[in-house]
């Protein structure tokens, strides 16, 4: 069964820890299958849109085996992977836990992490979004696999969002030899580090805030090829910062205007029932 709404408890966890775990139903499970076959053809380069995302960080033949696979705005390559990812289930869970009155995409994040493959540093998300106003997000991961704790899925430091911001580590994100040396440099000294890994049947995951510090240890599990499908979204009223730039996400900004384009940064749920009118032409999950 999906969940539609968390309880009380449930909120109150999330703002207490800075994350939240859901053991299972953030996707149809008849869905899971269609988009584990999806993965393959992304990372074959096979775009169902004809558009490539805006980033690949893996490509087959290029890039070692042991490297997590990422690609970056999958959803703008294939209309399954957005029907999951611009969801309005999503979009209204992650709403009511930051109390956000609605909220549109940023980004996606497709991972792939088979066994041996190395680890994804730890960071927070916040460090990354100085070119939006305001500079925060919320973000919802899920497991297309059941999860093991020795097979490298997401991780969290337990209420690291109460933590200040810290700069960001683009240089130990990828394959660090060190996974949680960004966190062992932000705790004050003394302070617990407590890291939770999210481990939760396929189609379950997780919801944390933009300054909770979480990454992921290289999966050691041989049996275990772990496949993950990430929303990172805004409030529903963000807008680009005047000055500041992403090398990237900020080529999405008209001259003169810094609005978000619902073309780019679509409205995936406000509590005024809007949704951008073409994420009704999506698939339908649940066939």
């Amino acid at each position: 069964m999906t969940i539609e709404r968390f309880t009380e408890e449930q909120v109150g966890s999330f703002h207490r820890d800075g994350f939240l775990i859901v053991e299972e139903g953030l996707v149809p499970e008849k869905a899971l299958d269609r988009l584990r076959e999806r993965y393959l053809r992304l990372f074959d380069g096979e775009y169902e849109t004809g558009i490539k995302p805006d980033e690949v960080n893996w490509v087959k033949g290029r890039d070692p085996d042991d490297r997590t696979r990422q690609i970056c705005n999958g959803w703008r390559s294939d209309n399954l992977i957005a029907a999951q990812v611009l969801s309005a289930r999503t979009g209204r869970l992650a709403a009511q836990l930051m109390g956000y009155r609605g909220v549109r995409i940023l980004q996606d994040n497709v991972l792939w992490k088979p066994p041996g493959t190395k680890a994804i540093g730890f960071h927070q998300d916040g460090s990354y979004a100085d070119y939006l106003v305001p500079p925060e997000m919320t973000t919802c991961w899920i497991s297309l696999h059941d999860t093991a704790a020795d097979a490298g899925p997401i991780a969290y430091v337990r209420g690291s969002h109460l933590w200040p911001k810290s700069p960001p580590a683009r240089s130990q994100f990828h394959a660090p030899d060190d996974w949680m040396a960004g966190v062992r440099a932000a705790a004050h000294p003394g302070d617990p580090v407590e890291v939770v890994p999210v481990v939760v049947k396929a189609g379950g995951g997780s919801f944390h805030h933009n300054l909770t510090w979480h990454g992921s240890e290289p999966n050691a599990n041989a049996s275990v090829a772990r496949m993950a499908l990430v929303s990172h979204m805004l409030p529903v009223q963000a807008r680009f910062h005047e000055h500041n730039a992403d090398l990237i996400y900020s080529r999405y900004r008209r001259r003169g205007d810094l609005s978000l384009d619902e073309s780019f940064f679509p409205v995936m749920w406000d509590e005024t029932g809007y949704r951008t009118p073409w994420l009704s032409d999506l698939p339908d999950l649940e066939a």
